[in-house]
């Protein structure tokens, strides 16, 4: 997809790989909206990136269907049809089921897994008109694969995986022309994974966001990042038990101990 003087509108994008994702656009001389629920990161963003092209940002909670509903209208009126939607924004809560808060299993389920519909559903019908557009759903590779202290992260990250790769076969079925691509990155060095330890390279921001854009550009359906991810976990679920699977996985890769000195990103 050729991105020069597409509009793209990107969620979380005051911060981390959605603010760098917003440059990357800008770069590609795309018109770029952003959505975030920080103003000063908006206001910080917008003053940063102003020479490299039009940017507009907007205040609102993903969580808050209102919101989202309210703030695209806002967007169609004054700026016009979305070309491509970068589902970004996203949250974890890194602690064992049972020590979730009925607040945070129904934030992190609004904002990882229901917004990116919602969102989707307000945009969709403009590029099926006009038989053209792109939406990219960043995921996780917690999506893939269970884990302690991610649970209800996880649930959120495998129904958006489910959600967003049906999306792009009903498109096919329909017979299209709106790509749908799903990214499924491993653990990001942005703060919102401070104090994971992991034997697999934890993923720097700036590569992963220009491999998240590469993959707009190249209509890619499916991605982990790296990609041996996808590969190797299917792989091995299909050949393995769950027990010689659980040994692979968490004592071999350690991955099931990657969340036991989680901090997260400080308020």
């Amino acid at each position: 997809m050729e991105l020069q003087d597409k509009t793209v509108l990107i969620t979380g994008g005051a911060s981390g790989i959605g603010k760098i994702m917003v440059r990357l656009m800008l770069e590609r001389r795309a018109k770029v909206i952003l959505w975030d629920i920080d103003q000063q990161g908006i206001d910080r963003t917008i003053a940063e990136f102003s020479n490299k092209g039009e940017l507009f940002g907007y205040n609102v909670d993903v969580s808050n269907l209102e919101q989202i509903q309210a703030t695209a209208k806002k967007v169609k009126s004054e700026i016009g049809i979305v070309d491509v939607l970068i589902n970004n924004a996203g949250i974890i809560v890194g602690k064992y089921f049972q020590e979730h808060t009925s607040s945070d299993i129904s934030k992190t389920m609004e904002i990882n897994a229901n917004a990116p519909m919602m969102i989707t559903r307000e945009f969709l019908n403009d590029m099926l008109n006009q038989n053209s557009g792109h939406i990219c759903n960043i995921a996780s590779s917690g999506g893939l694969v269970s884990n302690p202290k991610m649970s209800v992260y996880a649930a959120s990250k495998w129904s958006l995986i489910g959600w967003s790769d049906s999306l792009r076969l009903e498109m096919k079925q329909m017979d299209k022309k709106v790509n749908v691509t799903t990214i499924m990155p491993y653990y990001i060095n942005t703060g919102m994974f401070d104090g994971v330890e992991s034997k697999i390279p934890i993923l720097e921001p700036e590569a992963t966001a220009l491999i998240i854009v590469k993959a707009i550009e190249k209509n890619k359906k499916l991605m982990s990042i790296p990609g041996y991810i996808y590969r190797f976990t299917r792989f091995g679920q299909a050949i393995m038990s769950i027990n010689i699977f659980d040994w692979f996985a968490g004592d071999l890769l350690g991955i099931y101990k990657t969340m036991e000195h989680f901090t997260g990103r400080k308020k």
